[in-house]
């Protein structure tokens, strides 16, 4: 029986895509993942449902769903809180860009299983050289193994609590957001929950390669802010 549900929002990207489930499917623990395909392309949609059995993940297409384009980070969320609130699991969000280690999601549930009260617990980012990077690097300099933080955790890789999840619910999340690490971040702390970060349990993040688009704030930031703002995208 899985010990956790873990989410995976794709839009593309297909091969740090399969990197990231390859990575889920060789963890310690048993986990049911699932794999949401926010209105990829054709071609990225075939190469899922093929590899699907083989890799081990279950796949919905948000296309069947709504014809609300792209990013539905709302809906994925409310689907998987609805999801581990029925099968009384733990929600572990790692995007599309990550890749875990064997014992990652292991020592997330192990750090859950021994705190009291807690709300969300991520693990640290860091790049192919182990170096902290975005979005954690305002955590770069600790030498702590595990830290409480008031600051906001991404999604990168966060496991929600199961009493998290039933303290708040995800249908008043606000319409017109495509991200929720900050907001969600601040109401588990609101609420009396402690966030966590795993200085510990590096994932290896590529940022953005989900959204290559974005990579334009580093670039380009001129363009990367008349896109963000002119067209209305990355609203946090």
């Amino acid at each position: 029986m899985a010990e956790v549900l873990v989410i995976t929002p794709v839009k593309n990207s297909i091969e740090t895509t399969l990197d990231t489930a390859k990575a889920i499917a060789s963890s310690t623990v048993k986990v049911h993942h699932v794999i949401f395909n926010d209105f990829s392309s054709a071609e990225t949609k075939a190469i899922l449902e093929k590899k699907k059995a083989e890799i081990g993940y279950e796949l919905i297409h948000i296309e069947d769903l709504t014809d609300h384009p792209s990013p539905n980070y709302k809906l994925v969320l409310q689907l998987s809180q609805k999801r581990a609130l029925e099968e009384n699991l733990p929600l572990l969000v790692i995007e599309s860009d990550v890749v875990v280690k064997q014992d990652t999601i292991e020592k997330l549930l192990q750090t859950l299983n021994a705190q009291s009260k807690p709300g969300l617990i991520g693990s640290v980012t860091v790049d192919e050289f182990g170096v902290v990077n975005f979005p954690y690097l305002k955590f770069k300099g600790v030498k702590e193994p595990v830290i409480d933080t008031q600051r906001s955790l991404s999604f990168c890789c966060t496991l929600f609590s199961p009493d998290f999840l039933k303290s708040y619910d995800f249908t008043g999340l606000d319409e017109a957001k495509d991200w929720y690490d900050t907001f969600i971040s601040k109401k588990a702390i609101e609420l009396g929950f402690k966030n966590t970060v795993l200085m510990n349990a590096p994932v290896w993040h590529r940022p953005h390669a989900s959204r290559p688009w974005k990579q334009l704030k580093y670039t380009n930031p001129l363009k990367y802010y008349f896109l963000k703002f002119w067209k209305g995208w990355d609203k946090i």
